[in-house]
């Protein structure tokens, strides 16, 4: 599944048509191929990871650096830092089976498709904070049972 994962060539630098708005170690961050607003970056890590639903505790400062690397690139690239969205597709409603935070601004230019896709807390998209809500309740009742 890796050598196939579009994300993960990116992320090894073998994607010629994709460019690097910032990388590190373990993290990269690029423009959206489809952006859904004037800002609409992806911030993905090098290892692969399926989805939100392979993430476990262990995983909470990965999605917290994702999150802050998104605020960032916004900032750098002069992008609005109030009328920002910061989520996750939840599965089944992924296209790239590979971990990726969505960064868009401002969310008040989405179109009316853009809208529902990105559509805060459904079925198919989650902000960050309440995807960290889920995770609390989750491994909670985990615990429990």
């Amino acid at each position: 599944m890796v050598d196939r994962c579009v994300f993960c060539k990116i992320a090894r630098g073998d994607e010629d048509k994709t460019r690097l708005l910032y990388e590190d170690e373990t993290m990269v961050a690029f423009k959206d191929m489809k952006p859904a607003s004037d800002h609409h970056y992806l911030v993905i890590p090098k290892e692969h990871i399926r989805d939100t639903k392979a993430l476990r505790k262990k995983h909470i400062q990965l999605v917290e650096k994702m999150v802050s690397i998104g605020k960032q690139l916004l900032k750098d690239q002069e992008g609005s830092q109030e009328d920002i969205r910061l989520g996750f597709h939840w599965p089944p409603f992924t296209l790239v089976k590979h971990l990726h935070l969505h960064v868009i601004s401002p969310t008040n230019s989405l179109n009316f498709l853009s809208r529902q896709i990105f559509k805060p807390n459904t079925w198919w998209f989650v902000t960050v904070k309440f995807f960290s809500i889920i995770h609390i309740v989750t491994n909670t009742i985990g615990r429990e049972v």
